[in-house]
């Protein structure tokens, strides 16, 4: 019995809930597959493929965060796709000084629920319009839409991250506001259907991440602001 109940117990563990932001099209999806078995059976069972496919992309699995201060984790899953000392987005107020900017970019595979990369309050909330520009370019950070954050952390090191729509991704979505305080690891709001997260690092901040490395929300250590550790070089074997 007991070892029928771990079994049981496996299987379950491999399924994560479904974020709230997609029970409606979970919904959508099923009622259209219902509607179409009726109507023709086979296009039921298409339907039913695309319905199964939206509740995994929607997936909200729990994480396990590292809690010591100084530690900048991922906001989302994906790759990382850039490392590189650049100014930031005017639109952040985090001045002229360059950053080390950190750019995540998901597929449609990823999870996309994102995630506070330190706790603090968020001291500004920016959204801006624009293009839809194919995520992985250098220049989706200026030109497409995007959602940029400011979160000021306890020892007043500043943050900023930036969600960026996509070729596929045409809606932003966040749950946290300017003036309200964040934990680390906690949801903050996600991308529907694949994009890209920016995350700026403090001006002396160093990356302890690798271009081509995947990165789990919540989890992976972006950069520890406490360490003397330099930069990380990498090769992919």
């Amino acid at each position: 019995m007991s070892e029928s109940r771990g079994i049981l117990s496996t299987i379950a563990d491999s399924f994560a809930p479904i974020h709230r932001d997609g029970h409606k099209f979970v919904a959508i999806g099923i009622g259209a597959t219902l509607l179409f078995f009726l109507i023709w059976p086979p296009l039921g069972w298409l339907f039913a493929l695309v319905a199964a496919w939206v509740a995994y992309f929607f997936r909200d699995p729990d994480r396990v965060t590292p809690l010591r201060e100084g530690l900048i984790v991922a906001p989302a899953d994906g790759r990382i796709s850039a490392i590189e000392r650049v100014r930031p987005p005017g639109e952040l107020g985090l001045g002229e000084e360059s950053r080390m900017r950190v750019s995540i970019f998901l597929s449609v595979f990823d999870v996309h629920v994102n995630r506070a990369p330190v706790a603090g309050r968020i001291t500004r909330s920016i959204y801006v319009p624009g293009a839809f520009f194919n995520a992985a370019l250098d220049k989706a950070s200026e030109e497409n839409e995007r959602r940029g954050l400011v979160i000021l952390t306890a020892s007043s090191a500043e943050i900023g991250v930036v969600q960026i729509a996509g070729l596929v991704a045409r809606r932003i979505v966040t749950f946290a506001n300017e003036g309200d305080t964040v934990g680390v690891g906690q949801r903050f709001g996600l991308i529907r259907f694949g994009s890209r997260v920016d995350v700026y690092l403090p001006p002396d901040g160093r990356a302890l991440v690798s271009v081509g490395q995947r990165a789990i929300a919540g989890e992976t250590v972006l950069a520890d602001l406490r360490s003397s550790e330099p930069e990380r070089e990498a090769r992919r074997s």
